[in-house]
């Protein structure tokens, strides 16, 4: 059945309504991570006291926290006081909602797929998601990557990917065949290689250099990324994009603040940038660009 009837009268197709729940879902999130990303730099509680402006300290409304509506509706600035509040805030709650709805689009091709196994696997790469944009944006503005993000996370991911294991979730971003392992233990696997191999690089770094290269909240976030891609080839992928991807923005800006080597650039985003790519576009960018990997993906099987 791929319509439904809303109040009994009006015809949606079912995929279109979930797709739409989604990107809502996405945007309610959205305005919870921007308590995250303001809280937690400062290890304050992300519950308690509720949303209140950051400049007069007057609590916000139910409806003036709608997503994105309420700051539109408020042109960006306090019912109270009146002083601006930072466009940041419909950012990370627009950016969250086309996350959440790029992923459903990507786990739920139509509507035969909309059962417990996608559902579960669309939240849990989407709560997955959701860190890595907090993450970024912490790095981005303190330099830092909370262990609540990246390392404590690990358990999370692998305990993620067991469950959609153990659903018949099919997996169709496929891990190697052939290694005679589960996909929690490939996971494991994933965060061990993840973050030794990052660790070893800074390692390098500073031995040859002596300065630090590489800080340790990169090494956890890449664990944490690589229990949920695992170890080859999504890992590789993983490190790949990233490191292009910082070249390319760092050289620039490396050359203009004229510190060179030891312009401090946040890697986290750009770590976060190829694992959203791996799991919007992953097989696809292999086939195309990166086709010394695609050997490793099962026949007709390359599709998220």
């Amino acid at each position: 059945m791929s319509t439904v009837y809303l109040f009994g009268a009006y015809p949606i197709d079912v995929l279109s309504f979930f797709a739409t729940v989604a990107l809502v879902f996405g945007l309610l999130v959205g305005s919870f991570l921007n308590v995250c990303i303001a809280r937690m730099p400062e290890d304050r509680s992300i519950v308690h006291p509720p949303s209140h402006c950051p400049s007069c300290g007057g609590g916000i409304k139910p409806y003036d926290n709608i997503p994105v509506v309420s700051w539109l509706l408020l042109r960006g600035r306090c019912r109270s006081c009146g002083n601006p509040i930072s466009s940041l805030y419909p950012t990370i709650e627009l950016l969250t909602g086309l996350i959440a709805l790029l992923l459903f689009w990507r786990l739920v091709p139509d509507h035969t797929h909309i059962d417990l196994a996608h559902g579960a696997a669309f939240f849990f790469y989407f709560s997955i998601a959701a860190m890595l944009v907090v993450s970024s944006y912490i790095d981005i503005q303190h330099q830092i990557i909370p262990d609540e993000l990246s390392i404590y996370a690990v358990p999370y991911a692998v305990g993620g990917i067991a469950l959609l294991e153990w659903l018949g979730y099919p997996f169709l971003l496929p891990f190697p065949e052939g290694t005679g392992a589960t996909y929690w233990q490939l996971s494991v696997l994933g965060a061990f290689f993840g973050g030794g191999l990052l660790f070893s690089v800074g390692m390098l770094w500073w031995v040859f250099r002596r300065y630090e290269g590489m800080g340790m909240g990169d090494v956890k976030l890449l664990a944490l990324i690589g229990a949920v891609v695992g170890p080859f080839p999504g890992l590789v992928f993983v490190i790949i994009l990233s490191s292009v991807s910082a070249v390319i923005v760092g050289a620039p800006l490396s050359w203009v603040s004229g510190r060179g080597w030891r312009y401090a650039l946040p890697y986290g985003p750009f770590l976060a940038l190829g694992t959203l790519l791996w799991m919007l576009h992953g097989p696809e960018m292999v086939e195309v660009y990166f086709r010394f990997l695609q050997r490793t993906y099962p026949a007709g099987n390359i599709a998220f």
